[in-house]
């Protein structure tokens, strides 16, 4: 009986996780029929409310909007919205922080996540998996003494919540796995482990 309820689990809880997220997200991108005219909605065309056709909508209008900003007169729309935002305070650090942050996420040239690191983390002699960010700039950079680099640490099972550690780069070490790989150890709690592999 427990190993047929503990096989159960492992069948349900990823699939019933997968749907509760989908759902999620696409209701959540079905708010964009909102955009829309409300004789122009599902409810005023079909009598009710068909999920998925915000999502398209949504879709549609992330396709749209690239599509203008790789030509000529669309980028230069979007540095005139810019300079428009620019002129605005508090907008501006907003808005400046998002994109520097999705530049780096999204764009095919970022590199939010650039290697795996096996880090000493929160204590000396307890490790954990971190990712390479880049290195420590700015003002933070004249206080700090020697090489050191910019890890992110994520928490478990959920990796987009976590801390950012300026450390020694002596202290971190390169692992021979992938940023996926390291991904999906750190979702699964450990209970994923990526193939070893041999060291030549």
């Amino acid at each position: 009986m427990k190993s047929y309820f503990i096989t159960g689990l492992l069948v349900l809880v990823p699939l019933c996780i997968t749907i509760w997220v989908l759902s999620t997200l696409i209701g959540l991108m079905d708010q964009s029929l909102l955009l829309l005219p409300e004789s122009w909605r599902p409810e005023a065309q079909f009598g009710r409310a068909i999920p998925g056709i915000g999502a398209i909508l949504t879709l549609l209008i992330v396709f749209v909007t690239g599509l203008i900003a790789t030509n000529f007169f669309g980028r230069r729309i979007i540095q005139f919205w810019e300079a428009l935002l620019a002129r605005v305070p508090v907008v501006k650090s907003i808005y400046y922080s998002v994109k520097q942050v999705s530049d780096t996420l999204f764009s095919d040239s970022g590199q939010a996540f650039r290697k795996a690191l096996l880090v000493q983390y929160p204590r000396q002699g307890s490790w954990t998996i971190g990712f390479l960010t880049g290195q420590p700039g700015g003002d933070v950079a004249n206080y700090l003494e020697g090489e050191y680099v910019s890890v992110y640490v994520p928490t478990t099972p959920n990796p987009t919540s976590g801390f950012f550690l300026m450390m020694p780069k002596a202290d971190v070490v390169e692992l021979d796995m992938s940023v996926d790989e390291a991904l999906k150890y750190i979702i699964s709690m450990g209970v994923v482990a990526p193939a070893s592999k041999s060291k030549s």
